[in-house]
């Protein structure tokens, strides 16, 4: 007779955290990967063991998560105190390639890109997500530009941040304003995909002849293919690899830890390297940000709408307004740093967005957990 196998599955991150069974002297099975599979065909007298990583670790990375705005906003006010009082400190500059290749390698290993499948399976969500993101948002911003200034570069930041959702930090966020995060993320791959192939267009159609003049199409391509495309084929193969193998898991596990700390790095280089060259960007960050908050404001409650028309349950719904209103922001960078003259400008805007919205979401936590509540979920 088999031992009873008991766990809880963290639905969000699609990770064990807790199994327990009795002694056995069957064969062991180790498994913890993203993906679980629907069914386990498991012979007589063979016990599947689901393993958890150490507890010191899963509390480690539940801690790191529920302290990231501060942890970055800590490390954005080191990164300005030592820029202020080092000189030097713009020969950064070089390491943010590098930091960013990493932050998206750890960044997609935390998406299951194996579930993509499954997310399709999810039509009334993904068709909600998708036109909230890629339509009703858009609109957003195109009436939201209109109050810029006429400066193509500054136009170029602000597209490029607010028309592309994120991917990474948005599902810890929607788990903690009650969200269904586990439809949100296994819907990342296809938003990420999506924001891909449609952002030239957008740039095109939002900025016309500039959008050429400004975005060359070889820089962008080196960019994506460097920055984003590897980084994201090589999560796909260490996630494939902790699916066949106990040490692949484990150290799929220790990754798990490094989202926030190289998120934090990567914000303290890009501060660090970019405050010694500020000058006239400094009036371009201020002048955005009434564009961001406004943004902040109508886009939650935007998804909000959209998940209500398509008759999201209210969990599914906070997901979709959740990913309205938070941005890929980091994501995007890469792309931003290709454009010839880019410095300082464009990551100043970007930066600027990072931090409006992470104040935003101390907002949306608390908020949008509560819609819908009057009619459950």
């Amino acid at each position: 007779m088999l031992p009873l196998l008991t766990f809880d599955l963290k639905a969000e991150q699609g990770a064990i955290e807790r199994a327990t069974t009795a002694p056995t002297d069957g064969p062991r099975v180790s498994l913890r990967y993203y993906g679980l599979p629907r069914r386990l065909p498991l012979g007589s007298g063979t016990l599947l063991c689901l393993t958890r990583e150490p507890q010191t670790m899963q509390n480690t990375r539940d801690a790191l998560e529920r302290h990231q705005i501060s942890i970055y906003f800590v490390a954005v006010v080191i990164a300005t105190v030592v820029a202020l009082a080092i000189r030097g400190t713009a020969v950064l500059e070089g390491a943010i390639n590098p930091a960013l290749a990493l932050m998206l390698y750890v960044t997609f290993l935390q998406v299951p890109v194996a579930e993509l499948r499954h997310a399709f399976g999810q039509v009334r969500f993904l068709s909600a997500l998708l036109v909230a993101n890629f339509v009703v948002i858009p609109l957003l911003v195109a009436g939201l530009i209109q109050f810029l200034p006429a400066d193509p570069m500054l136009r170029l930041g602000v597209l490029l941040v607010l028309l592309t959702p994120c991917i990474d930090y948005v599902v810890t966020f929607a788990h903690l304003g009650r969200a269904d995060a586990r439809l949100l993320l296994a819907a990342t791959p296809a938003l990420l995909i999506t924001q891909m192939i449609l952002l030239p267009g957008y740039l095109g159609l939002f900025l016309g002849e500039d959008a050429a003049r400004l975005f060359k199409a070889g820089p962008f391509i080196h960019a994506f293919l460097w920055l984003i495309a590897v980084p994201l084929v090589l999560a796909a193969l260490t996630q494939l690899w902790a699916a066949r193998s106990e040490q692949g898991a484990r150290t799929s596990a220790l990754l798990g830890l490094l989202p926030v700390p190289v998120t934090a790095m990567v914000l303290f280089i890009v501060v660090a390297a970019m405050v010694p060259q500020l000058g006239p960007a400094a009036g371009s960050a201020l002048r955005v940000v009434p564009i961001y908050i406004a943004f902040a404001v109508l886009a939650p409650l935007l998804g909000w709408s959209m998940g209500r028309m398509f008759g999201l349950k209210a969990t599914a719904g906070r997901a979709v307004a959740f990913s309205s209103g938070t941005r890929n922001s980091l994501v995007v960078l890469p792309l931003a740093l290709s454009v010839p003259g880019a410095i300082p400008i464009l990551p100043a805007v970007i930066v600027t967005q990072t931090l409006v919205e992470l104040l935003s979401e101390l907002a949306y936590v608390r908020l949008i957990q509560k819609w819908g509540d009057k009619k459950g979920t």
